[in-house]
């Protein structure tokens, strides 16, 4: 009988390596799929490492502009944002991720995918309901869900017993044993000393963004340029620089910037789909800058109504990527529906970087509802003042009869 072929989602890091070496132990052949999705890894030693540890291929896949183009970009345009907080980096990368995955076993033949999310955290399902979607005859290893592994393995702390044990070397110690995810739009942290919400995270776990406190002195000013939504151009106002337009250098200037001006921290605790509540630690200084910026051109472009059920439609949205549903039917929808919304959101906006700080100090466009002469303070324009009288009238019915009501009641010792 013929060895059966697993491709693993393999991130170079402690969960993964340990179980590149136990799907060995079990008697699999293990391609490491590595998605190139922004992070700071020197690929080179990651793929002689899987290969030392014993697998028998490594596919190492570049996916930063599809990430930037179909998921980050799509994304900004929607305003995406889990429980008014999170950007959604680590929910975004894993529909991405899981395509390459998919598309590495289909071409090698495997009869297994696999990956390193443990049994109660988000990415075990954003993995497998994407993988199942985009392949629905998939079969799926997940380690942290089966009797043998988890008997062996209680946490992190015996797999770093176990990497040592075997001579695995992994970027985690005991001392700092925190988990942590990179990719183009954020790095997560979690895990280890991260589990006691009531202590601060230490300040060295900070890798993208300097502290508000230590961040430059002078402001940055910038124009973010959009089209339909969708980030078009960006130019540092504030030094000159060139006008910006490839999207991948975009948000990698974006995060270059923000990281200077401690922009983007976040340290909260969030509702898992699982059921558990967890704490995160985030930075996500580019994406976070993108989303000031769209938020405020929406708003000036956008009939109030429509901005309404847009915003409805988003937070439906942020709620299916977070919880892994990016290639359903209702995500879909969803995308399609909130992607017309953005017909008129194109101009320009320019916003200030400072001391952890992003917001808009102007914006402009060609299709914007705003109406300067209508507004204006300073002249009567086309609005008729005496036509606010009936406006109040009307609207007060409703509070003068619940007051009326009220005080009927409280005559009657109701």
């Amino acid at each position: 009988m013929s060895q059966e072929t697993v491709v693993l989602a393999y991130s170079g890091g402690l969960d993964t390596s340990c179980i590149l070496l136990w799907l060995l132990e079990q008697g699999y052949n293990v391609i490491a799929y590595m998605a190139n999705i922004g992070q700071e890894e020197d690929f080179e030693v990651a793929r002689k490492k899987a290969l030392k540890i014993g697998a028998s291929k490594v596919v190492i896949d570049d996916v930063r502009k599809k990430f930037v183009n179909d998921f980050i970009w799509p994304a900004v345009s929607a305003g995406l944002i889990y429980e008014s907080r999170y950007l959604l980096g680590t929910s975004l990368a894993r529909p991405c991720i899981s395509q390459g995955l998919v598309h590495v076993a289909r071409q090698e033949k495997a009869q297994f995918i696999s990956h390193g999310a443990t049994g109660k955290g988000n990415d075990q399902v954003r993995f497998e309901l994407s993988c199942y979607a985009l392949w629905p005859q998939v079969k799926v290893l997940a380690p942290w869900r089966i009797e043998s592994f988890i008997k062996r393995f209680q946490g992190r702390q015996d797999l770093i017993e176990y990497a040592a044990h075997h001579g695995i070397p992994v970027p985690v110690t005991k001392k700092e044993p925190w988990s942590m995810d990179a990719n183009l739009m954020h790095i997560s942290y979690e895990s280890g000393v991260l589990e006691d919400p009531a202590k601060p995270a230490p300040d060295e776990i900070f890798q993208m963004t300097l502290h508000p406190q230590h961040a430059l002195e002078t402001p940055c000013k910038l124009q973010i340029n959009f089209e339909h939504g969708i980030p078009l151009s960006i130019q540092n106002l504030t030094e000159g620089g060139p006008v910006e337009t490839d999207p991948l250098q975009m948000f990698t200037v974006l995060n270059q910037l923000g990281g200077q001006h401690g922009v983007g921290r976040i340290d909260i605790v969030e509702n898992r789909f699982i059921g558990l509540k967890s704490r995160g630690v985030y930075e996500t200084p580019g994406g976070t800058i993108l989303h000031t910026a769209h938020t405020d051109l929406e708003t000036f472009c956008l009939d109030r109504e429509v901005l309404r059920m847009k915003t409805f439609l988003r937070d439906k949205m942020a709620d299916y990527v977070y919880n892994g549903f990016w290639f359903s039917p209702e995500c879909e929808f969803v995308r399609e529906c909130i992607a017309l919304s953005q017909h008129y959101v194109t101009g320009w906006v320019q916003v200030e970087l400072y001391k952890g700080s992003v917001r808009a100090v102007a914006r402009n466009s060609q299709v914007a509802l705003y109406n300067q002469t209508l507004v204006s303070m300073d002249m009567h324009g086309e609005f008729q003042p005496e036509d606010a009288t009936g406006f109040i009238n009307t609207h007060a019915i409703r509070l003068r009869e619940f007051q009326r009501f009220k005080t009927q009641l409280e005559d009657s010792h109701i």
